[in-house]
């Protein structure tokens, strides 16, 4: 695990965990987060705390399936639990000098796989 990959999860478990202080600590003072599907962007260490610290019922409970990447750039992979939903995402961080510079997230809700092109897949989960 590189220092990258142990900011990404300090920084999620203390998203899970309710601690915004904690969670935005690692992000540079310009940071940026991004949420395409809706079309919104925070900028700033204290827009995103903000956000996450009126998150209505708590923030979402996040596990990682994995992270990759290379350079200033990791993707991790999520499973996400909004209360009794469950979702998907991928988020995309950038780092820059040590920090989180750049986060997009995008989220998928799950879907049945179609009978069609059940002879070719195997379901796993």
């Amino acid at each position: 695990m590189d220092a990258y990959e142990t900011m990404i999860r300090h920084h999620l478990d203390r998203l899970v965990a309710g601690d915004a202080a904690g969670a935005t600590e690692g992000l540079a003072d310009d940071f940026v987060q991004d949420w395409p599907q809706s079309g919104e962007r925070l900028h700033g260490r204290q827009a995103c705390f903000m956000v996450h610290s009126n998150y209505p019922g708590g923030p979402p409970r996040a596990a990682i399936r994995r992270i990759a990447g290379e350079g200033d750039v990791r993707v991790a992979e999520l499973d996400l639990q909004y209360g009794d939903e469950k979702a998907f995402g991928i988020s995309i961080f950038e780092f820059r000098d040590g920090r989180l510079v750049h986060e997009t997230d995008w989220f998928g809700e799950p879907f049945p796989a179609p009978p069609w092109r059940s002879k070719w897949v195997e379901i796993v989960g």
